[in-house]
């Protein structure tokens, strides 16, 4: 990865509302030794692996007895998978209004704390109904974590760096899926599907005093950080918000705009397929060749690997070109192609099937990074930030659906049905994005969104 260099002379920084180039941040974001980097990646994406972690091995669970031992049917089971998404959509945007106006450290203090103890629940719990609730619950602690974490990142790190770090924030997902599928497998194997939740929600527990300690919510909160690094990025953030005019009417105007309506739709049906893919994957490649769970769990876990180097590489030439939807919509449409070829190859072929399935998980991961980069580049920050979690919030529902209806599929008409309704949600998805508005800076080299103010002096919509 290209890492942010400190600054090497002491100039008062850009002029106010002035942009600077690409070439002068990366020249200024390239050093391997940036104290951001070093402390606020690893931060933010071992407390998003946790939460990875702890929403995503029911699948496996699952898979490993749950649904045998609690006598779910099909559709009970697609349900206690989905509840997550239910408590995840409704605190969305209230985090994301506590994240950007009291603190980020408090609050994802907290809700790690808490969805320690309710996802270790889920293994001591012996009644659905209270591990409906649990699982709901659960959703609600984790809603904080995606809005605050790209809040906080747009505190730390410029345009030119953002795609890069919002991708290192989001690998959390793909790699603890990863060696999540292999470790839980042989865990349920070796001791059972219960012992499994309450042994991987403990290190949330723990984590969260770590975090609390080490984390400062903006450059000038941080004792650790040099004062030539501190002053050059807050000088950048500065001159980017400079660039944006501010917007009137606060949230209602920018939830209510062209681009923010466009992106949650889009982001809805993109996370169908994810979340289909990740809760079901196990249960679709077990059923398709019969294989132990111990198996199951190696074959779950290469999509992510894939998807790993695919988010790294996609981010890297997004920050360098500063295009961000040319990014995002191939990836989708190639991920279509991939599920329909599975489709088309059926259980029949089941190792050419699989091959499919790897490289349209990579594809779907991909865009990640460069598409939570969007909104801070065309919204301020006082409204980006619940802008994105209205994103989310939109992926949350989509997540719902996954979970649900690819289960029910699945269960119910079989693997096909199941990529089928994945592949066309993705489909629509990519094409959605060329419904994106995009405004180039013609100040910078980049190709960014840029806000445009309804009632403003210009007399431009916002889009």
């Amino acid at each position: 990865m290209d890492t942010p260099q400190v600054r090497r002379s002491a100039p008062a920084g850009p002029p106010a509302g002035v942009a600077t180039t690409p070439a002068a941040d990366a020249a200024r974001a390239s050093h391997p030794t940036s104290q951001r980097w070093r402390r606020l990646v690893p931060l933010v994406f071992i407390t998003y692996s946790l939460a990875y972690l702890d929403r995503s091995n029911y699948s496996i669970g699952v898979a490993g007895g749950l649904k045998h031992d609690l006598g779910l049917t099909p559709g009970m089971s697609a349900l206690l998978g989905a509840l997550f998404f239910a408590g995840y959509f409704i605190f969305q945007i209230p985090a994301a209004h506590y994240a950007e106006n009291k603190s980020v450290g408090r609050l994802i203090f907290w809700c790690v704390l808490a969805w320690g103890v309710f996802a270790s629940a889920q293994g001591v719990i012996t009644w659905v109904w209270l591990l409906m609730i649990d699982r709901f619950c659960l959703g609600v602690v984790e809603a904080a974590i995606v809005p605050a974490m790209l809040i906080f990142l747009t505190h730390w790190f410029s345009r030119s760096e953002r795609g890069r770090a919002n991708t290192f924030l989001i690998l959390g997902n793909p790699i603890t899926v990863m060696w999540l599928s292999a470790v839980s497998g042989y865990l349920i194997a070796a001791t059972s599907w219960r012992l499994m939740f309450v042994i991987e929600g403990f290190p949330a527990i723990i984590w969260a005093f770590v975090f609390r300690a080490m984390v400062a919510d903006r450059p000038s909160e941080a004792r650790w950080l040099g004062a030539e690094e501190r002053d050059d990025i807050e000088q950048r953030l500065l001159a980017e918000q400079q660039e944006l005019a501010p917007v009137t009417g606060g949230y209602r105007a920018a939830l209510s705009s062209r681009n923010v309506i466009v992106l949650s739709v889009q982001y809805l049906l993109w996370s169908i397929g994810v979340y289909g893919f990740v809760f079901w994957l196990p249960t679709i490649l077990k059923t398709a060749q019969h294989n132990g769970i111990g198996l199951v769990g190696l074959l779950s876990a290469a999509p992510y690997a894939v998807a790993a180097v695919a988010m790294v590489i996609a981010s890297r030439f997004s920050d360098r070109s500063g295009n961000r939807r040319g990014f995002v919509w191939p990836f989708l449409l190639a991920a279509t192609v991939l599920f329909a070829g599975s489709v088309l190859l059926g259980s029949g072929h089941y190792w050419y099937s699989y091959l499919l399935l790897l490289l349209a998980g990579g594809c779907m991961y991909a865009p990640y990074g460069p598409y939570f980069a969007l909104i801070p580049e065309f919204l301020p920050q006082n409204v980006s930030g619940a802008a994105m979690a209205l994103v989310n919030s939109a992926g949350a529902v989509g997540g719902f659906l996954g979970a649900y209806v690819v289960g029910w599929l699945q269960g119910g008409y079989g693997n096909g049905a199941a990529y089928a309704f994945m592949a066309v949600a993705l489909l629509l998805s990519a094409l959605l994005m060329f419904l994106v508005k995009e405004h180039r800076v013609r100040g910078t080299q980049h190709t960014t969104l840029r806000h445009q103010v309804a009632g403003s002096s210009h007399g431009h919509d916002l889009p």
